[in-house]
């Protein structure tokens, strides 16, 4: 095991323990992945507390499903994780969860659509609601497959939520913006209702969204940019 491989185990451990902490799953619930190369994954193994994770009990597996190492079997979900990766060459990590608010959601069926926060039109965007789909089972990445491509994360009707991302703790975001969405959603329609953004200032947020990476990047050395450029 080379130091790459090792740090990305800690990682995956220390963002497992963090979804145990919220609530966001108990128990065996949930589980995460990570691109451990350009076709192969690191994945939770199957029956394992998120909240009692080694680093040695991942289990590191091909994009076509085969276990490459491992004294462990993978997620039973793991099929749902692949159909991601496969669809996303941009994706480096996949989070699935049930957080209790996002849960509720998926359980009534009700995807997080209305244009109510700023932050989420300017970045999580719309969260769909796949159809049912048993767990375990090849209905599940099917289920999602129409939805990857265009949003970043997806409720899973009566079952919990899905997350993807660039890397890890972008992923692990997705997650926990997901279950703050659903929870002030929750609050909103237990007041009757907001009122939306309009779809041009939704628009207008939307393109903001380059800014915001950019500024979540590293900050260039020397002066501001619009003191380089004469305040252009």
């Amino acid at each position: 095991m080379d130091h790459t491989e090792l740090v990305l185990r800690e990682e995956l451990c220390r963002a497992a323990q963090l979804l145990y902490d919220r609530g966001y799953v108990v128990g065996h619930d949930g589980n995460l992945s990570v691109r451990a190369g350009e076709d192969c994954i690191l994945i939770t193994p199957s029956g394992v507390s998120k909240g009692r994770l080694e680093p040695e009990m991942l289990v590191l597996c091909g994009l076509d499903g085969r276990v490459l190492s491992g004294e462990r079997y993978p997620s039973s979900e793991m099929a749902m994780h692949l159909l991601v990766y496969r669809e996303r060459r941009d994706v480096g990590a996949v989070v699935h969860a049930h957080p209790p608010a996002a849960t509720a959601f998926a359980i009534c069926q009700k995807p997080l659509g209305e244009r109510y926060l700023t932050e989420t039109v300017s970045g999580l965007g719309e969260v769909p609601v796949a159809p049912f789909a048993m767990p375990s089972t090849r209905e599940v990445p099917e289920s999602i497959r129409p939805f990857v491509a265009e949003h970043q994360a997806v409720l899973l009707a009566n079952h919990g939520a899905l997350a993807w991302g660039k890397d890890l703790w972008a992923a692990f975001d997705g997650m926990e913006t997901v279950e703050q969405t659903a929870k002030i959603y929750a609050y909103v329609h237990a007041l009757g209702g907001g009122v939306e953004l309009t779809e041009e200032q939704a628009e207008r947020l939307r393109s903001l969204s380059g800014h915001y990476e950019t500024l979540a990047g590293r900050r260039e050395p020397g002066p501001p940019k619009e003191a380089r450029h004469g305040g252009q």
